[in-house]
């Protein structure tokens, strides 16, 4: 179980416990239980890399404490 972090840059930091096993696509659906957005308009991203949804956290090497800038699409 890891623990990663999505920044808005608005004021909102959401924790979320997830497997490494789990897709973006997945995180982004508990990401939008905690803020009540849609997650397909949600979009994930770290400086200029957007993470696609069907690609899994562990093939990105997204580990524990990692922090994605989080984007309403």
């Amino acid at each position: 179980m890891i623990e990663v972090e999505a920044n808005d840059r608005l004021g909102k930091k959401i924790k979320v416990k997830c497997l490494p096993t789990d897709t973006i696509g997945d995180l982004k659906k508990m990401i939008s239980l905690q803020i009540g957005t849609s997650y397909e308009k949600l979009v994930l991203k770290k400086g200029y890399q957007v993470y696609k949804d069907h690609i899994s956290l562990d093939d990105y090497e997204v580990h524990d404490g990692f922090n994605f800038e989080l984007y309403y699409g």
